[in-house]
C-alpha cells in the first residue's frame, strides 16, 4: 500500500485508479450514510477522492490510511450537506423527547434497509445523526463542523431519532407477506 501512496504522491494515474479502485467501496458506505441517494454519494466519494489525490502530500505514512481517508470522506460528505442547506429549508429547533423503540425492529432490518431510512431524514437530522452514532462525534465538535449550537446538535440528533423511530414503527404495521 505504501507503494501505491508513494505513486499517489507522484501524480502517477495508474496509482491513483489503483487506490480509488482499492477504496472505492468504503468511502461509498462512508458517504451513504450522509447522502440522500446512492448518485449523490458516489458524487461525493468522487469529490472526496479528488481531496484526497490532492492533499496526499500531507498524508503521513506511519498512521493508519483508512482513519486519514474516513476523515476526507466525511469532510466531503458535510460539504455536501453545506451545499444542501442552501437549498433546503431547516427545521425550527425545539426540544424534542425521546421515545423508547423496539429493539427488534432495528435488528429484522438489513444494512441497506437502515441505510435507506437514514437517508430519509432531512440533511440536517441525517448529517447529526451519522457525526454522533456512527462517527462518535461530540455535540460541541458536530456544532464546529456545521456551524450550529451545540443545543442545536442534541435537537436534531433526538428529532433524528424520533423520525427513525417513527420510520421503523410504520414498518412494524405492515404485512410480512403478500399473497400471490
Amino acid at each position: 500500500m505504501h507503494l501505491l501512496i508513494q505513486g499517489c504522491k507522484r501524480n502517477d494515474r495508474d496509482s491513483q485508479r489503483l487506490l480509488y479502485q482499492h477504496y472505492y467501496s468504503y468511502a461509498l458506505a462512508i458517504c451513504l450514510r450522509y447522502s440522500r441517494s446512492t448518485a449523490e454519494a458516489k458524487e461525493v466519494v468522487n469529490d472526496g477522492f479528488l481531496k484526497v489525490f490532492d492533499k496526499i502530500d500531507q498524508y503521513n505514512l506511519e498512521l493508519p490510511f483508512k482513519a486519514w481517508l474516513r476523515k476526507i470522506m466525511i469532510n466531503a460528505s458535510i460539504d455536501q450537506y453545506r451545499k444542501e442547506l442552501k437549498h433546503a429549508h431547516q427545521a425550527p429547533v425545539e426540544h424534542a423527547q425521546l421515545m423508547h423503540s423496539q429493539p427488534e425492529a432495528v435488528s429484522n432490518l438489513s444494512h441497506e434497509e437502515l441505510i435507506a431510512l437514514v437517508q430519509k431524514l432531512t440533511p440536517a437530522y441525517r448529517a447529526v445523526f451519522n457525526l454522533y452514532v456512527i462517527d462518535g462525534y461530540t455535540h460541541r465538535e458536530i456544532g464546529k463542523l456545521l456551524n450550529i449550537a451545540e443545543g442545536t446538535s442534541k435537537s436534531n440528533l433526538l428529532k433524528a431519532r424520533e423520525n427513525l423511530r417513527s420510520m421503523l414503527d410504520g414498518m412494524n404495521e405492515m404485512p410480512y407477506g403478500k399473497a400471490n
